[in-house]
């Protein structure tokens, strides 16, 4: 990978840890919302753009960091593929995702899903390989180009969601699939104790449940899969059928947060309320916290927006089972993830020591202290 982009991002590494200075990795910029708030001197990588090699026969990609997440999208639908873990485009949803200017090295640094999560996995399950600028200046790179080299696989499937804190992704292998031949999106008014019964119920029936949403009294759900497989499961379920140009607007306006909930979630938080983000077992009760509630994957993932202590809410996930983050604020003095119990804190110091002893890359993002 040598060539002027990487070598220009390896002295300003070099400089910064002599001056013992905070680098902020920085794509796009269209999740600097995400985490603690970012600090140091940027170091912008949409230098390092471009597809190194595509094997679509091989359902595998291999994409330089700064490389437009909407571009990669584009090249995989043109082999009708996808990114089935749906990466959002956050930003201005005036513009079209394209522009917006999100990376795949952001992409894979925030670990980021959509709607399909619960049924395609996370970005993590679809990293076969990265290659990483370390804070010493040195290029590393792990795994491969297939889901059987294990050499130091682990490695970089941790990259996902770390927010740069271990170095700059340079690089990443990623296990792509085929667009499903037939999609359809299911409408239920329902409450949200019946939404999750029913959700639970579903998921333990061979049908091919991609995505789902519950607001307001009303359920959507998204059927994914082959032609004879998704019609059966429409009949099975009921319901009333959405026009797919209309329910793919609703999608896509989910997984970049600018559907109706979202844009009412933004006016509450500049308001002063926080966009919670809570992450519980899917057969978890309702948790009957106060504010607006929007729930997705099955009922894994409860989006609430409200004005509640932080204290409150992470107890009422922890009980549950599961753990809360401040999504959106203009206040995260409460800590944007939930707290790590001491061994896991213990692990995230040991692997900043390892991978960026002097603390070069994106000082505090993640938690205080790395």
């Amino acid at each position: 990978m040598a060539d002027a982009a990487l070598d220009e991002l390896i002295e300003r590494v070099a400089a910064a840890r002599a001056a013992g200075a905070t680098l902020c990795i920085r794509g796009g910029g269209t999740k600097d919302f995400y985490g603690e708030a970012p600090a140091g001197e940027p170091l912008d990588t949409r230098a390092l753009s471009g597809v190194s090699s595509y094997e679509p026969t091989e359902l595998v990609v291999s994409v330089r960091a700064g490389t437009p997440l909407a571009e990669l999208e584009a090249l995989l639908a043109t082999q009708g593929q996808c990114l089935p873990f749906e990466p959002p485009h956050y930003g201005n949803p005036a513009i079209p995702p394209s522009a917006r200017g999100a990376t795949v090295g952001g992409m894979v640094a925030a670990g980021l899903a959509g709607p399909a999560r619960a049924a395609a996995g996370s970005v993590r399950d679809y990293v076969l390989g990265a290659t990483l600028l370390n804070g010493k200046g040195e290029v590393l790179t792990f795994g491969g180009q297939v889901m059987k080299n294990v050499a130091g696989y682990d490695v970089s499937r941790l990259l996902a969601g770390s927010l740069g804190m271990l170095g700059v992704i340079l690089e990443v292998s990623l296990k792509v699939l085929p667009v499903p031949p037939a999609t359809q999106t299911l409408r239920f008014e329902l409450d949200e104790a019946t939404a999750l019964r029913r959700l639970n119920e579903w998921a333990g029936m061979p049908l091919p449940l991609n995505a789902s949403a519950w607001w307001d009294g009303i359920l959507v759900v998204r059927l994914r899969g082959a032609e004879a497989a998704v019609h059966a499961a429409q009949v099975r379920l009921g319901g009333e059928v959405i026009a797919p140009a209309l329910a793919a607007g609703f999608w896509d306006g989910l997984r970049d947060q600018h559907d109706e909930f979202f844009a009412k979630a933004q006016a509450a938080v500049d308001a002063g309320a926080g966009l919670w983000r809570l992450s519980v077992p899917s057969v978890a009760a309702p948790l009957k916290l106060s504010g607006e509630l929007l729930i997705e994957w099955g009922g894994a993932e409860r989006w609430l927006c409200t004005a509640t202590p932080a204290a409150t809410l992470r107890d009422a996930a922890a009980r549950a089972g599961g753990h809360a983050t401040l999504f959106r604020a203009k206040d995260k003095s409460a800590g944007a993830f939930a707290p790590l119990a001491g061994p896991l804190a213990r692990y995230h110091r040991a692997l900043k020591a390892a991978f960026d002893p002097a603390r070069v890359f994106n000082r505090d993002r993640l938690y205080p202290g790395l």
